[in-house]
């Protein structure tokens, strides 16, 4: 995968926004910015690591950038999203987090073909319009 290795013995965290309660059952949000909470996975040569749930912010406090800022406090490496808006999108590049276009109902669906190098990354060609 493109993403550097992180301090953990070259694992990667990918994020996955989430409905409530979160976890690799849980069903992914359809967008990120709206997600209840995101699923926080250590990806370690292809396999799933440790699991982290975190609640995201109301959409309204910060606006788009305050999940940008909390995933990368959070050292996410990677978020495997459906729909995000541009400046989201900006945002992620300059803290250096990849984004993903995602598949499947479940994170753990996500979070496999992830870590199968299986998911486009989004351009800025692929945000959402409003």
């Amino acid at each position: 995968m493109s993403e550097s290795s992180s301090e953990n013995g070259g694992a990667r965290r990918v994020a996955v926004p989430s409905l409530s309660p979160g976890g690799l059952e849980a069903p992914r949000s359809a967008h990120f910015g709206h997600a209840e909470c995101f699923t926080l996975v250590d990806v370690t040569d292809g396999g799933i690591g440790e699991v982290t749930i975190i609640a995201n912010a109301p959409h309204q406090e910060g606006g788009c950038m305050t999940p940008v800022m909390l995933l990368a406090d959070n050292k996410v490496n990677a978020i495997v999203v459906d729909g995000i808006g541009g400046r989201p999108l900006q945002g992620f590049m300059q803290v250096g987090i990849t984004v993903h276009a995602g598949v499947g109902e479940t994170v753990e669906h996500a979070v496999k073909a992830y870590a199968m190098d299986l998911l486009p990354p989004v351009g800025p060609g692929g945000t959402c319009q409003h």
